[in-house]
Parts: structure tokens; sequence; C-alpha cells
């Protein structure tokens, strides 16, 4: 028999033995002061815990004493240093302008996430260890909710660093989590807390409560996410809305009931027939219990034979007479071990069964990902709990029962995977239907949830049958198993935290909470493949107003000020800088950033930030990123140090000019050669040249084509015509998109290039992540990397297209702005990251709020179809 509940032959919970109300604190024995010493270890008792202008009552300290206590416990089983006390120096910063992720809840369930968070996003992960810690003060011109401020809290680092920081003034949260289950000695307060913010919230206590009752999560994941759940037969009393009518689900039985009185006949009836019943399968046994959220892991429970009628009976009346509204009695078959064959004879000992608890999180685009696996293994006749057997993969547990096969394991992993999933899949679709009201807060979603499985056989094959939903336990149990490769003993370390996606979602999340109402000028508004920017534009709630030379452009519609102006004559970009400044001063608009995706208008949109005092790259930056043959003469001269120098990736090149600069490139650049626009784009007038002759004929070609905007609009032509000359270099081609800020890099992405089609480089095919080596996808990064910062490009998202030569990566060309065509959507898709809002917070001044080491969930290939133009037929782009 495997159940997650304590199964003995005496209530677990004896029946009105206390008020089920009252919350329980984590030491046990209701509420009052923790034992001392409640952990073994050493480490410092004189910090400060005490928030200034919050105070604490006895009982409160001693609880905040009891939850820092477990941290120091946990970091130092972790093999992690002690939290040092910094808060004698408070912390300044910039409310609002800030990633702040807090969370509210036992250091020991939260471990797992607060060490990612560490990493992902340094500094910024908090734990708060008491709810003074914690005020909400209402929103400005946001009716019914309050901004969350943060005036004390552990701050989390890589490596495991921990500080004890005040705030002064207070952090605003960008995100909030609460612990809100049993164990929380502040329930009520985290709950109150938790309601109602402008800052996106990842629990509340109106959702907890609909996700702990076991009645209408098995009927949502049976009807909604097609999840095999246990044969249940429900009395409930005034159900809840939820319940009430819809479908029948198969092995779901729901009795509503008038009273809880004088129903022995009904209650004989139902259960006879539901012992009787096929749905119950092989189960020998049946559970007796509670469903509510008083109920939440103190169930009162029974098991019994499945041929004790008369017991079960009189178990469910003296239950009906402790049901309050909305609450129900259950039924439900104990689902029996599976029997694995063990190679051989069996072990000796008694049957083993297993528990599968799996951690989904709610990944970009509401979509559910399995993060992790954890399983325990006990004694099939006794029942197996969380925090009552050892955290083991998946692989062992199974082996541990007689299931090695490789092939085998997989199966059960993609079942568990596929179920996992549909379980956050129907939770959201449910989440969806709720008002704010039912939800606790506009912002509140559930972006996490913990499923837990028993291993059984149905119809002959292996099926993970879901018991419960839930989030803290299951995410603590991952954390456990993490935590078997501690320092200084480490294990697989390249695997994924389970919190990993949890930690990506809040990062996300919170970009959306400090980039919501931003007042964004936006430079050129390009073609149909940047038609993604007003849709995404909308989904931020950012208020875009755009300058465009086109007076009917689509986005001229879709944008709150629409600026006409020509912006195509780029030699006189100074002079538009000015007058853009003055129409923007003149129609009183309040900015808080501008920018461009379009290569035209970036020199542009430097000049005018620098009017506007603005974030900006310097527009010197800008003008020398986008003269091709400047950008790899000025990175030829820089040798550092640093070492390795910028140079090192550069490629020797000519401008031209005059057919007499053609004559002197040619002496001066080896042969073959590569001859394109200096001011181009997409690719037009890039060709291969052999000899003297083919460059003559090129460059005659170019000035005779393509003389002005007119010619080929948006390749860059208002910049002039003017070519350059430079060695062609063998090797594969690659892209590497990468955010900087303040001269770091906080995300970069490698995509390979197909073999491109000579003489004009056709593309023919693109792939992402990288096939490269991790070492080769590093060095194509950290020369993207120089280059950018060798020609002062400190602040963007910018597109380094590179080769990977035999001798190391050598540089195309810079574009100083987003990948362009598939390269959004593409990293949006895989890593969750969009570099469009990326770009938005940089023009904003703000860091972005984006993971250290973003992993891709999958991989995407794709072909080029053909563009034809004038001057390079057949140039090609993916989609």
């Amino acid at each position: 028999m495997i159940h997650l509940d304590p199964l003995s032959p005496e209530w677990d919970c004896p029946l009105g033995s206390k008020d089920l109300e009252e919350e329980e604190c984590p030491w046990g024995g209701g509420s009052g002061l923790p034992p001392p010493g409640c952990f073994p270890g050493s480490w410092r008792h004189d910090v400060g815990l005490d928030c200034k202008g919050s105070p604490e009552g006895a009982e409160a300290q001693a609880g905040t004493v009891y939850y820092y206590s477990l941290l120091q416990s946990c970091l130092q089983q972790a093999g992690l240093p002690e939290t040092q006390d910094r808060s004698q120096v408070p912390r300044t910063g910039c409310p609002g302008a800030e990633v702040t992720l807090c969370i509210l809840g036992s250091p020991s369930t939260f471990l797992s996430v607060l060490l990612e968070g560490g990493v992902q996003s340094p500094g910024n992960m908090l734990l708060c260890l008491s709810p003074a810690w914690l005020t909400k003060v209402p929103a400005p011109g946001q009716p019914g909710e309050a901004a969350l401020l943060v005036s004390k809290a552990v701050s989390f680092h890589p490596g495991g660093l921990t500080f004890l920081d005040d705030f002064v003034p207070p952090r605003r949260a960008t995100y909030f989590l609460a612990g809100l289950g049993l164990g929380s000695c502040w329930g009520r307060e985290a709950a109150e807390l938790a309601r109602d913010l402008t800052c996106p919230t990842g629990a509340s206590a109106e959702l907890a409560r609909l996700l702990e009752d076991r009645l209408l999560t098995r009927r949502l994941l049976a009807q909604q996410g097609g999840v095999v759940v246990p044969a249940t037969l429900a009395f409930t009393y005034k159900p809840p809305v939820l319940l009430r009518g819809g479908d029948a689900s198969q092995g779901l039985r729901l009795v509503e009931l008038s009273g809880k009185e004088g129903q022995e006949t009904l209650v004989k009836e139902e259960v006879g027939a539901f012992l009787l019943s096929e749905a119950l399968g092989d189960a020998l046994q049946v559970a007796v219990k509670l469903s509510g959220w008083r109920w939440r892991g103190r169930q009162a429970l029974r098991l019994y034979p499945r041929a004790e009628l008369g017991t079960v009976v009189d178990t469910v009346l003296a239950l009906l007479e402790k049901l309050e509204e909305e609450e129900s009695v259950l039924v439900e078959a104990v689902c029996p071990p599976a029997r694995l064959p063990f190679p051989g004879s069996p072990p000796p000992g008694p049957e083993l069964a297993v528990r599968i608890c799996a951690v989904v999180c709610r990944t970009q685009g509401d979509r559910p990902l399995l993060s992790k696996v954890v399983c325990g293994v006990g004694r099939g006749d006794r029942p197996l709990r969380h925090q009552s057997s050892l955290p083991l993969t998946l692989e062992v547990a199974l082996a541990q029962c007689g299931l090695g096969e490789a092939a085998q394991v997989a199966v059960v992993r993609r079942r568990v995977k596929a179920a996992a999933e549909a379980a956050l899949a129907a939770v959201l679709a449910l989440e969806t239907g709720l008002s704010a009201e039912q939800r606790g807060g506009r912002r509140a979603r559930t972006d996490f949830l913990g499923v837990d499985f028993a291993l059984t056989v149905a119809g002959g094959a292996l099926t993970p049958v879901a018991l419960e939903l839930n989030g803290c336990l299951c995410l603590e149990a991952c954390g456990a198993l993490e935590g078997l490769w501690a320092a200084p003993r480490r294990g697989p370390a390249a695997e994924a935290a389970a919190s990993a996606p949890l930690v990506e979602t809040m990062l996300r999340r919170s970009a959306r909470c400090l980039m919501e109402g931003r007042q964004l000028l936006l430079i050129g508004a390009g073609g149909v493949s940047k038609k993604f920017v007003w849709e995404a534009a909308r989904d931020y709630g950012l208020k875009l107003h755009l300058v465009e030379s086109d007076p009917n452009h689509f986005a001229s519609q879709l944008v709150q000020t629409f600026i006409h102006f020509d912006v195509t004559e780029h030699r006189r970009d100074e002079e538009n800088a000015r007058l853009l400044a003055e129409l923007v001063r003149a129609r009183g608009l309040q900015l808080d950033g501008c920018f461009s995706y379009w290569d035209d208008c970036l020199v542009l949109t430097a000049l005018l930030c620098q009017e506007l005092g603005l974030p900006c790259n310097p527009p010197a930056a800008m003008r020398l990123a986008k003269q091709k043959s400047r950008t790899q003469l000025h990175l030829l001269r820089r040798h550092g140090p640093p070492w390795p120098a910028p140079s090192l990736h550069a490629v020797p090149c000519c401008p031209l000019e005059s057919e007499a600069d053609v004559e002197r490139a040619i002496r001066q650049v080896p042969l073959p050669g590569v001859m394109k626009l200096e001011f181009g784009a997409g690719a037009v007038g890039v060709r291969l040249v052999e000899d003297a002759p083919q460059c003559h004929e090129h460059f005659s070609r170019i000035a005779r084509d393509l003389q002005g905007e007119a010619d080929h609009p948006g390749i860059g032509l208002g910049w002039g015509n003017a070519m350059l000359l430079m060695e062609f270099v063998e090797g594969t081609e690659h892209d590497v998109d990468l955010v900087l800020f303040g001269g770091r890099l906080l995300a970069a992405f490698v995509s390979d290039n197909g073999p491109t089609r000579l003489p004009g480089f056709t593309e023919t095919a693109a792939c992402m992540p990288t096939g490269l080596a991790p070492e080769q996808e590093a060095q194509l990064v950290q020369a993207a990397f120089r280059c950018c910062l060798g020609c002062g490009l400190l602040d963007g998202v910018f597109n380094v297209e590179l080769k990977l030569t035999r001798a190391g990566p050598r540089l195309i060309e810079i574009n100083p702005r987003m990948g362009g065509f598939y390269l959004r959507d593409w990293i949006l898709e895989l890593y969750g990251v969009d570099l469009f809002l990326a770009a938005a917070m940089v023009a904003c001044g703000l860091r972005p709020a984006l993971p250290t080491h973003p992993r891709a969930r999958g991989h995407l290939k794709g072909d080029a179809s053909c563009l034809s133009s004038p001057s390079q037929p057949g140039s090609a782009r993916l989609h």
C-alpha cells in the first residue's frame, strides 16, 4: 500500500482534539515559544533580527530566531557559509527600478529556490523570516491594490553566500511568494500580505484553498487533464461552486448532501455500490478521510479492507458530523504497489512501494514544464509520506524495486512528465476563468506545482496515479535530493535545479512588473517582420510613441503618439535629432526611454537620447559600429590590455569610395575577399570577389544600381553607397545575440548558420542552440563581448556575426540592435527571454531581469527561403 497520509489503526488527528483553524508552528504543539537549541551546529546568535519600526512580541521574536537558526542549519548541512550580518550598515538602492524577488516562508522549504535565485539574479533573491520585515502601502492610482516593501531580508548570492540586510529606503517587491501551507506559524499574515498586490505573486490563500481541496483537484485533473486519479466516492456538504454540476468523471462519484444527519441509508447504498464497482480495480483497501482547507496535512484517516462495508459506512457517518460547508468525506481506493519483476529471485523482506513526486513550473507562454522528479521508497504495507523517506532519483527508486531496464524507466518518466504537465495545465486553465477576487488579486497566479503520484499497474501498464497536488512539500523534497551533492562532495552539478524554471518565471514576471506603463519613444517602425513589436508592447503594457517616415504606416494606429518625420537622410542626423527633441518637448511627452531596432535609425536614436538626457550608448560608439570598415580597423588597433584583445578577432579591410580606392584595396587586402556596402543591411550587395576584375565589376555595379534610399529602401543607402573590401575567412558562420548592461554581459545566445551559397553569401539554414562544443561556444561569446566593449557599446541588445575559424572567432560585423528575422522569436521560444523587452528595459536605464545561465528547452532548425533583390538575386533569410 502506498499513500501520502499516515495510515494506522488510530486516527492521525483525533477528531475535536483542537481548533483546526489554529495555526500550528513548525516546532509543534500549537502556538508558543520554540524550544531553545532546536538545531545542532555552531553559528553566531548576536545578529540583528529586529526590524526598526516594526517591533515584534516575544512569541514572534522567538519564531524569527527559530527560522534564522533553521536557515543556518540548512546552509551548514549544504556545506555553505554562515550568513553574514550587514544590517548595521543599511543597503541603499533604487526602489521601483530594480528586481526584488521576495519569499516569506520556511528556509528548508524554499532553500532550492533561494540558492538558484542567488545564482540567476545575485542579491535580488530575498528571504524574509518574519512578516514584520514587510509592509504593504497603498499604490497610487491603483485603488484596492498595494505595493509590498521589504525593510529587512536575507539576500542570496552566487556560491551560496547570504547576507542579513536592512534596506533604507525599503526595496519594492517585484515578485512575492509566500509559504501558505501547514507549518507556517504566520499563515494569516502571509495570506494578507499576498492579497491584492501590484507586484506578481506566485501563491495566494485563495488559490491555495482550491489546490488543497482534493475532491476539486481530482475532478479537475480527471476531466480537464486526462490524468489518472484514484477511484473516489465523495460525500460533500454544500459543495463549492466549482464542484456543483458538471459532467461526471470516470472513477469519481460525487454525492451532494442536503444535511449531515439522517443519511444512513444513502451512505450505505453509495458505499456498498462503490466497494463492489470495477472502478476500484485490484485495490484491496480503501481509505476514508476528510477533504477541505481545514484538514490540510492533518486528515483524520483510516484504512480498511475493501470487504468491510459496515466499518467503512460507520466511519463515513462519524465524519459527516464534523463537516462544515464546502468540505467532503472521501472514500478512495488505495492503489496497490506495482509488482516489479526482479532479475533472478526477489530479495528477502517486505514488498516495496514507490512514491513519485514531480515539480512542474509555468514557463513562457503559460506552458507547463516538468523540472524534476524525486521519489521515496518504503515498505508496501506501510504509508509513505514526505519527510519520512529518503529522496531518491527515479532511476534509483525503480531499481530498488526491481525495475532497472533503462527503456522501461524512460517510459515511466515520460508518463510522469505528461501527467504532471497536464495537471498544471488544468490548474492554469481553471485560473483563467476565475476573477481577480477569486484568485486573491489580479496578479496572483500558480507558478509551480507539486504532484504526488503512486506507481501502480493499470491495464497491464505501469501507471502514475495522481494522489494530490502540493507545492512546498514537493519542492522541499527536490531540494533535499539536490542537497545530497552538497559541497565539498560535488556530484552531478550540471543537472538543473528543480527551481530553475520557477526562478526564470519570477524574473520574467518581475520584468513585466517593472516595465508596465513605461513611456518609450521608438525611432523607425520597420516592416512586416517587426509586427511582433506592437503585439509585445500591448502584452507588456508599454506605452509607445513612434517616429516614422511613412505617414501611412500601419503602426501609426497602434501607438500612443505618432510623429511623422523624415529620418531617411542620415547625413543630417545631428540636425534631425535637435528637431525631434523640440517636437518631443512641444508635445509634452514624459519619456522613460528611447530606442530603435531599425539599422538606419540607430545613430539618430543615440543623438536624440543625448539631446533628451535619456540612457543610451554614445553616438560615437553607434557610428563606429554602424560603419563596417571603421569597426574592423578600430578593433585591429585594440591590442589590450586586457588580453585576449579585440584585435585578435578583427579582419583586415579597406574602405572604398572610388575606383582608385579599389586599386589600393586590392594591394592591401589578400584575395579572395568580400565586398559589401559600408552601411548595408540584409546582406544586399555582398559578394565574394576572387580577383581584380571582379572587384572593379562589382564596385561599378553597386555604384550604378544603388545610389540612394529610393533604389532600395531600408538597407542603409541614406548613409550613401560607399563600400569596403575585407579579407575572406574560412570557417563556420554564427550569430551571437548579447544583452549588456553597464558593460556587463547579462546573457548570450549562439546560433549556427548553415553553409552559405557563394558568391552572394545566401543563407541556407540555421539552428539553435549551437551544436558547438562548450569551449568553442564560450570563445564565440567572449569574442562578441570583447568586440562590443572595444567599440564602446556598453548597454543594449546587440547582434554580432562571426566566423569560427581554425585560429578562433573572426568578426564579420556588429549590428548594434537586437537580432532580426527569426532570432527574437527563436530565443523567446527556446529560452523564454524576450530580446525586445530586454532592449526596452535597457533603454529605460533598468537592468534587464534575465537568468544568468538560461537553458534551452528544445532545438530549432530552419531552412532559408529566397527573397530576391535588384543587387543580390537570391539573397535569403529565415522566417
